[in-house]
């Protein structure tokens, strides 16, 4: 199934995961308001100058694409949840922490906005 809006990709996964990524959409949206909502990879996304940020719901948890690479201190407080290829991973039976996902959304936005 193909999204066309980031209601549309919520609708599509389970109700109780559903205020967690409208937690994400507003911790963005609040922090970088002058992003804006898409769709890339059949993903909720945000754009500036380019996309540089995927969320999305899976059975376990939820995923951040892409990885922090620049922000040191960061990458340190991200070490629990980050995959072998560096992309973040949320378990659904752990508190979202929504401030450290607020806070990689403005990293990623500043180091895809001067690439």
């Amino acid at each position: 199934m193909a999204f066309s809006s980031h209601e549309a990709y919520f609708e599509s996964v389970a109700a109780e995961v559903r205020p967690l990524l409208a937690s994400i959409q507003a911790t963005v949206e609040s922090l970088l308001p002058e992003v804006s909502r898409c769709i890339s990879y059949n993903m909720p996304a945000f754009r500036g100058k380019r996309v540089f940020l995927y969320f999305a719901a899976f059975k376990k948890h939820i995923g951040i694409y892409p990885p922090v690479t620049r922000d040191t201190a960061l990458l340190r407080e991200l070490a629990p949840y980050r995959g072998e290829k560096g992309n973040l991973s949320f378990p659904l039976n752990q508190p979202l922490p929504v401030d450290l996902i607020g806070r990689v959304a403005v990293a990623l936005h500043r180091e895809y906005e001067h690439k």
